[in-house]
């Protein structure tokens, strides 16, 4: 059983927590994807009416497909519910996400969210966070923001298209992937970072409510 099997086969589990009425925010990448495909089934079967709000056209056409309702974020003042994914988890549960560039809008789901759900899978856990933090930076800012961040330690790329150009977010933005080692303090990191002018986002998250953590086996263990 693969990764991706088993990240399907504990949706299921994750998707109890829905509720009639429901307004449900969707992260981005290979979780959401998994959880958004069975979501349609989901509240069919049970007769449940929810709105999703997606931060990704990706996300947004994969639930299109499904045939389930969306709204903008802007409409709604609460979210009940996120399910989302993760680049890396520490054993404090601090993430990095932002690997598919839509850490701006998952950022802002995640802040008015009543309860957040993360699956990630087993490769994903670490003691410390050491892969490269994604910042979302208006492109007047990237020199600015380069240099700054190299003052933080930090050892920043331009996120690039296979043919040479620059990845540019939903939000008309660049991604910074920015190597800091290991990282000892992700709060206090994240707060250095958007503290510099042109900065956007940062791809460093805070811990959330339920992490379900996916095994090979297809087995998974909740940590709440």
């Amino acid at each position: 059983m693969t990764v991706d099997d088993a990240i399907e086969a504990l949706s299921p589990q994750a998707l109890k927590l829905i509720k009639n009425n429901f307004v449900i925010g969707l992260g981005s990448g290979r979780a959401a994807t998994a959880i958004v495909r069975l979501l349609s089934q989901y509240i069919k079967k049970n007769k449940f009416v929810v709105k999703a709000i997606p931060t990704s056209l990706q996300i947004k056409m994969e639930a299109e497909k499904g045939g389930i309702s969306i709204i903008e974020a802007d409409q709604i003042n609460h979210i009940d519910l996120v399910f989302d994914g993760a680049d890396q988890i520490d054993a404090k549960g601090n993430m990095i996400k932002g690997g598919g560039g839509a850490l701006l809008r998952e950022k802002i789901l995640i802040s008015i969210a009543k309860k957040v759900v993360i699956i990630a899978d087993e490769t994903k856990f670490v003691k410390k966070l050491d892969r490269s933090v994604p910042v979302e930076v208006h492109p007047f800012a990237r020199n600015i923001a380069d240099k700054q961040i190299r003052e933080y330690g930090g050892n920043p790329h331009i996120r690039l298209l296979e043919r040479g150009y620059p990845f540019v977010t939903e939000n008309g933005n660049i991604i910074l992937d920015c190597d800091f080692g290991q990282i000892q303090n992700p709060k206090e990191l994240a707060s250095k970072i958007i503290g510099i002018p042109g900065v956007i986002e940062v791809g460093i998250f805070p811990k959330p409510d339920i992490i379900y953590k996916a095994r090979k086996n297809g087995k998974y263990e909740v940590i709440q």
